[in-house]
């Protein structure tokens, strides 16, 4: 036993230190700082080191660079910003250029400077330059993610000259968060990736085997002198709205404004004073057929940005902030909710974070939004009164992150919503840990979370964890997990959770290649299992296995398929939508392909299909579906892109209603088809126009006779319930049609002018006989709502206005 614990605690701590020689270039101050305009004779550039033999590692992991397509980068700096300088030697007419709006990834070829001040290996700041002259930027951190809805105000110019393309770049320090230590020595690492055969470098080599790639960075040493500017930005808007639907027409001017603050050198606050969400794009609804909710993707720019920290734990469901009412009006003989708002404004909101040099990240999120009230009619007498669905409300988060080693860290998160008045308030906590030995071959991960709600008939307290093991280091990778969640832990004030009370344990295999082979460029394989458990009573529920396998092929062709299979019988205590009762089925299997040709090329094809049934003798089921998505693009400005998907299932059973202690059931038969489009028009880097499509038809059609559940899972006709004698006609017919025209102008740096035109169509009635034809022209004869947007946007930077009064009075 004493053994076995050494050999644990050896492979926990191991004390191998994980070390690579850096490259590093010393920086010579900018006497004058060079101009930007990719024409690299400036005397700063005469004098810098030079960053060079750049090494490839994707697809072949440590292959030199080419001799006809070298790399060279020089750095300098001065009190205002750090410069940088490529030149990217190449064949002009192998150098991809497709226009794209700024942070899109087309077919283009790229530069990116990646800086981390804090060289802590886990926190950098990522900027990136097209060929075409197209900037991006994002936040990166240590597990992978990049945060691309991160913006920064930064100056590059781009030139194509006969033996390749110049890149030059000014990163103001208002971008960029450090400490105001006299020498300092930053994190770097610059990429650059060439598109017509999907090749990778970089500068510092990566060894992709092991480790997170901030680990492989290169330094730039001597920095001397530079002190934090003051980093305040205001972000002024004006947006005017115009809205017709059903004969009425509605007009709203509004101004506004956003203000990012540097608190400290390391900390920011952004505040969003009086939102404007105005133009954000729609939503793909789908008809929802099952237990949980639909989960939509964020669509408002201030909780896309800067939210990494947010995030941890998933705790934090952004679209729960002005999102439906939560009260249900209670109502009088003869009254009618006439008025209920399907969504809550928000006032304001304001988020601060930000990492120390010590590792520590801090982060303080708080939004509040407004009381909103129903309107409710006397049938008899037309009197109407209003009651509250939704009271004024405070959400809130605190987190508090220590990262350490270059590739673990330990965290604590709070979330909390209040509620005005007798409305249910809720907090949640987590204590949370992601710890890899100093080898980058093993990982420990673990999650403890409590959430406590104040309801109306008392407090309800739950609880919620995950402890896991992980090899993540070699071609052969595998780990090991168990979660669990007792029946009153709840997070859905704040969060998303879609079921609760399980006991859950997990594996996994995995395999990939990292030298590519004679056929291909790239080969993974994952290899599933999951056992699952209430966790009270403790009652088994279903298993699974399934596997994953990808693949790239010397042409760039990819290709891909999932397997699944519930083995033995299946119980699912969800779908019966009432607490104790069970739906039993038996060994569901389902499997897809799918392909995509190179995206280099101008016409790019994707395609997918799949089927899904069971192994069960006494029911027929079979659903299949089938998926396509061809891109052309004509030339680097204009890009179109079609998708179609087609889903038709037929056996499938699911809940109906109840009818007293009844759980009612139906056989049903769905087809769905959806059609998008969407193309966008480039004049330039800072010009575009945009076009989205998206029309989404689902029918579902249930069998005359019903299934009562019974209590052992299994379902019954011998009750007598048919369509006819339930009190309504659970038929659906669900059509939606969504359109937006965009132009956008970015007329100077974090300025811009957007203009959107929408319209949009839907209807939901029981016809679920007609056909897609008809059912579109059903879907015409419904009112559209059209809607003009102009919203204009402009930026303004402190230390400009400073700078230009010391000119003045100079």
């Amino acid at each position: 036993m004493k053994k076995s614990l050494c050999l644990f605690f050896i492979i926990l701590f191991s004390t191998l230190v994980f070390s690579q020689e850096k490259k590093f270039l010393n920086l010579k101050r900018a006497t004058v700082a060079p101009k930007i305009d990719a024409v690299l004779d400036d005397q700063a550039w005469q004098e810098a080191e030079e960053a060079k033999d750049f090494v490839e590692f994707r697809p072949t992991m440590g292959q030199s660079e080419k001799a006809n397509q070298k790399t060279i980068v020089k750095v300098t700096y001065d009190d205002n910003a750090v410069y940088f300088a490529a030149y990217l030697y190449d064949d002009p007419a192998n150098i991809m250029k497709q226009l794209t709006t700024r942070d899109n990834f087309g077919t283009a070829d790229f530069f990116l400077i990646s800086v981390n001040p804090n060289n802590d290996a886990q926190n950098d700041t990522e900027f990136l330059i097209f060929s075409t002259g197209t900037q991006g930027d994002a936040i990166a951190t240590a597990d992978g993610n990049e945060d691309w809805g991160w913006n920064a105000v930064w100056d590059s110019a781009v030139k194509i000259v006969e033996d390749g393309w110049v890149v030059e770049v000014k990163i103001p320090y208002s971008a960029l968060r450090f400490s105001n230590k006299g020498v300092q020595t930053w994190g770097i690492q610059f990429h650059r990736r060439h598109m017509n055969d999907n090749r990778q470098l970089t500068w510092n080599p990566i060894d992709l085997t092991k480790g997170n790639i901030g680990l492989y960075h290169g330094e730039i040493r001597g920095i001397e002198n530079i002190e934090p500017p003051t980093r305040l930005s205001f972000y002024p808007f004006a947006s005017t709205v115009t809205r017709s639907f059903d004969g009425e027409t509605d007009n709203n001017n509004r101004l506004g404004l956003d203000i990012k603050y540097g608190i400290t050198e390391n900390f920011t606050l952004d505040a969003t004073l009086i939102p404007d969400f105005s133009q954000v794009g729609f939503d793909d609804v789908e008809l929802n057929l099952g237990p949980f909710e639909q989960e939509f993707s964020e669509q408002r720019q201030f909780f896309k940005e800067g939210i990494d920290l947010f995030n941890k734990g998933d705790l934090f469901y952004s679209r729960r902030i002005g999102n439906s009412p939560i009260g249900n009006p209670i109502l009088d003989t003869n009254e009618e909710i006439v008025d209920y708002p399907n969504k809550v404004k928000m006032l304001n909101a304001i988020k601060v974070s930000g990492r120390t040099k010590n590792g520590w990240g801090i982060g303080v999120f708080n939004a509040i939004t407004e009381k909103t009230e129903a309107t409710i009619e006397d049938s008899v007498t037309k009197e109407t009164r209003k009651e509250v669905i939704e009271p004024l409300a405070n959400y809130n988060i605190l987190v508090v992150d220590k990262q350490f080693n270059g590739n673990s860290s330990v965290s604590l998160v709070n979330t909390n919503v209040t509620r005005d008045g007798n409305f249910r308030d809720a907090n949640v906590t987590a204590a949370l840990f992601d710890i890899t030995n100093k080898k980058n071959t093993y990982n420990y991960e673990g999650e403890f979370k409590m959430s406590n709600l104040n309801l109306a008939e008392g407090n309800q307290t739950g609880f919620s964890s995950e402890i896991g093991f992980n090899k993540v280091s070699g071609k052969y990778r595998f780990g090991i997990d168990y979660s669990m969640a007792d029946k009153k832990y709840d997070i859905n004030d704040m969060g998303i959770l879609f079921r609760n009370n399980y006991s859950n344990v997990s594996s996994y295999f995995s395999y990939r290649i990292f030298e590519p082979t004679k056929k291909l460029n790239n080969f993974r394989f994952n290899l599933w299992a999951n056992y699952k458990r209430l966790f009270k009573p403790g009652t088994y529920t279903g298993k699974n296995i399934g596997m994953h396998i990808y693949a790239q092929n010397k042409k760039l062709w990819e290709f891909g398929g999932n397997m699944n299979w519930n083995i033995g019988k299946q119980f699912d205590y969800w779908e019966p939508r009432t607490d104790g009762r069970f739906f039993t089925s038996k060994d569901n299997f389902n499997m897809n392909t799918w392909f995509a040709t190179n995206r280099a090329k101008r016409f790019q094809m994707m395609a997918n299909t799949g089927f899904a049934t069971l192994f069960d003798k006494e029911r027929d089921v079979f659903h299949y579906w089938l998926g396509l998505n061809p891109r052309m693009r004509f030339n680097d400005k204009f890009t179109l892109r079609f998708s179609f998907n087609f889903q038709k299932g037929n056996g499938g059973r699911g809940y109906v209603t109840n009818i007293g202690d009844e759980v009612i059931f139906g056989q049903r038969k769905q087809q769905t088809i959806e059609n998008s489009i969407s193309g966008t028009y480039n004049f330039n880097s800072f010009h575009s126009l945009n076009l989205t499509f998206r029309n989404y038809w689902s029918t579902v059609t249930y069998r005359q006779d019903l299934f009562t559940l019974l209590e052992d899972g299994n379902v019954t006709t011998d009750t007598g319930h048919n369509l006819d004698n339930i009190g309504f006609d659970p038929n659906a017919n669900f059509n939606t049609w969504n359109l937006d025209f965009r132009y956008s102008w970015q007329f100077a740096p974090g300025s811009q002018l957007t203009a959107l035109y929408r319209n949009s169509l839907f209807n939901f009635d029981t016809m679920s006989s007609e056909n897609y034809f008809d059912s579109i022209g059903t879907l015409f004869d419904q009112p559209i709502e059209h809607v003009f947007s102009l919203r204009l946007v402009y930026y303004i930077d402190y230390n400009n206005i400073k700078n230009l009064l010391k000119k003045k009075n100079s």
